[in-house]
């Protein structure tokens, strides 16, 4: 199986062996005759673009989605990114939002997140397709075995990682991270039913890089 996933050399290495296991044929399977017969988001080859935007050997954070955006146009395989020239969605204004008041840092025209990729940033949605107009279509397939062992795995070979986690599914997927090794930062969705309960003025972003400072690390121009 393993020679047939196109992905990033280094999370290829890291992978090797969940490409290998039966959930992951099978989860091939289903995601492909998906594609052939209707349209699912996002287009095909940018299914593992989170991990080619930002290889294992500069993974610093780690931003947990769950699904990809189901609108035309809008996912781009980095969770809460959308293609350059489509409106953010609400979720994401609120984020570039907390970024403004937390940072500064101005909010950007538009909502292609590889910029923090570049730097670091693994966009990791816990499902990585999905078919258009169905949120959750592609729940319960396998995607969710595949990206619980990329945390498991980044979590356990490398030191002093920043996890974000929003909403109560992407701390769920939090649970198995060794806090005494890395920083967990837990806050509400950004979306705007519970961006208010909150992620709005949660820090996230300032608190990321006071850590990646202390021990040694670039931060990360928000």
């Amino acid at each position: 199986m393993g020679s047939k996933v196109k992905i990033a050399a280094d999370w290829g290495e890291l992978l090797k062996d969940e490409f290998e296991k039966p959930y992951f044929s099978q989860l091939v399977e289903f995601t492909r005759k998906e594609y052939a017969e209707g349209i699912v988001y996002p287009p095909g080859k940018e299914i593992f673009r989170a991990f080619d935007a930002c290889p294992v050997d500069r993974t610093k954070v780690i931003i947990v989605g769950q699904d990809p955006y189901h609108g035309p146009g809008q996912a781009n395989g980095l969770c809460f990114s959308v293609r350059r020239g489509i409106p953010a969605p609400p979720s994401l204004v609120n984020i570039f939002k907390e970024v403004n008041s937390d940072t500064g840092s101005q909010i950007p025209n538009d909502g292609d997140l590889e910029r923090w990729s570049a730097q670091g940033v693994l966009l990791l949605n816990a499902i990585l397709t999905v078919r258009a107009s169905s949120p959750g279509s592609h729940q319960n397939r396998g995607w969710e075995f595949f990206t619980d062992e990329v945390i498991r795995k980044l979590a356990a070979e490398k030191e002093n990682l920043v996890f974000m986690l929003w909403g109560a599914y992407a701390q769920k997927k939090g649970a198995i991270i060794d806090r005494r090794k890395h920083l967990v930062l837990e806050a509400p969705h950004p979306s705007p039913l519970s961006v208010y309960r909150g992620f709005s003025g949660c820090r996230h972003f300032s608190k990321a890089n006071e850590y990646l400072g202390q021990h040694h690390k670039d931060v990360i121009s928000w």
